[in-house]
């Protein structure tokens, strides 16, 4: 796995999946991405082509419908989606490492039976209900409730930014809840949910800065009624089994963001071609070709770091280290690809047919979900011992 990280060459397989979902980016994506976030529309029909190419199903084994490949595999795709629309390759983060991941992860074989075909079809979705108002960043501060009554949960409270959390092919949302507590120190399990249950709403869709084909959705349980058979994992390591989600997931956003940069550098280098000014083309002033080279320099050295972070979680070593600078970096990198972008498309930079001014409005929350720039920032000082 990690002989790639010296060579610089991606072994076949790997690259005939990036290549193949670059195509599908370009043919598929790209030529309806204006449309869908002008619209602020969910692409259904873009899922479903990701569906029947097997993307939902990367990282899970065959015997749960899944494709049998790993969870770079998965990050190759995301990396290639986030070139051309990020709103498209968050649906397939968040459905694959928030929604089914949680549930391959610590689900028993009767939740794994009954969810993953469907999550891994890509047909349904599964959303994560983290986030909650007023404790964003501090995940310890979960305030929404589960009481066991009998042989079901209770649950009651509100979740906040959860991405494809209302869409008509999402069936179930995985939350986190206070089961209880000893000494003042909360007890806090993970509980599926479906959608239809009574109770639970997916209130209206925020309006975003970006992201804005995207799906996100706060959420509210009044009076939730589940099964008790519907706990993830053990009771009491709800906290401990998403921080682990979201180690994962932050190499996920990192390909995620490389592929934003790149995408910015792409458009940059076209643009830089074709455009003329004082007769002619802008590419050939130092000053644009300087800002080019910088861009990429970020985009490569992005990618280097989620690559060395897969290669650490694929090998069963430690990564929590590796996968917040991953994330950290590429997030920046995307962010700032996204502002010099704009800048080398001057005007046109700012009108949103062009891709570099949806990159521009979507690369900014690169930076704040599934861990704040800080927290990365947090999380690399402790591993350190700071």
């Amino acid at each position: 796995m990690t002989d790639f990280l010296s060579t610089g060459t991606l072994p076949d397989e790997y690259r005939q999946l990036a290549l193949t979902v670059r195509d599908f980016a370009n043919q598929v994506v790209a030529p309806v991405a204006a449309k869908h976030d002008a619209e602020h529309s969910f692409p259904y029909e873009v899922v479903a082509g990701m569906a029947d190419m097997g993307l939902f199903g990367l990282p899970f084994p065959e015997e749960f419908g899944g494709m049998g490949g790993d969870y770079f595999a998965l990050c190759l795709a995301l990396e290639e989606l986030g070139k051309v629309d990020q709103s498209v390759a968050i649906t397939l983060e968040a459905g694959v490492s928030l929604g089914a991941m949680p549930i391959y992860r610590f689900g028993n074989d009767k939740q794994k039976a009954e969810w993953l075909p469907l999550l891994a079809s890509g047909r349904a979705l599964g959303a994560f209900g983290l986030t909650e108002p007023g404790a964003g960043s501090d995940a310890g501060g979960t305030r929404t409730t589960a009481v066991l009554d009998g042989d079901s949960w209770i649950i009651n409270g509100s979740k906040q930014f959860i991405t494809n959390s209302g869409t008509d092919i999402t069936r179930l949302v995985t939350v986190t809840a206070v089961t209880g507590g000893v000494d003042g120190k909360k007890e806090i399990s993970t509980i599926i949910v479906p959608t239809d249950t009574p109770g639970f709403t997916a209130e209206p869709a925020y309006n975003k800065v970006g992201w804005n084909a995207s799906d996100t959705h706060p959420l509210s349980f009044d009076d939730v009624r589940v099964p008790a058979e519907n706990l993830l994992g053990e009771r009491g390591r709800g906290y401990a089994n998403f921080l682990r989600i979201l180690d994962e997931g932050r190499i996920a956003i990192a390909a995620l963001s490389v592929g934003a940069a790149q995408g910015c550098v792409d458009e940059s280098v076209r643009y830089a071609h074709d455009r003329q000014a004082f007769g002619r083309a802008i590419g050939s002033n130092q000053a644009i070709a300087f800002k080019i080279a910088r861009m990429e320099a970020r985009a490569h050295a992005a990618r280097t770091a989620y690559y060395d972070a897969a290669a650490l979680m694929l090998s069963g070593k430690p990564f929590k280290k590796e996968a917040a600078i991953a994330k950290l970096v590429a997030s920046e990198a995307a962010m700032d690809n996204a502002r010099d972008a704009t800048q080398i498309f001057g005007g046109y930079g700012f009108m949103n047919e062009y891709a570099v001014a949806r990159h521009y409005r979507d690369s900014k929350i690169l930076e704040i979900g599934e861990g704040t720039t800080e927290v990365q920032l947090m999380l690399i000082g402790r591993e350190l011992g700071l």
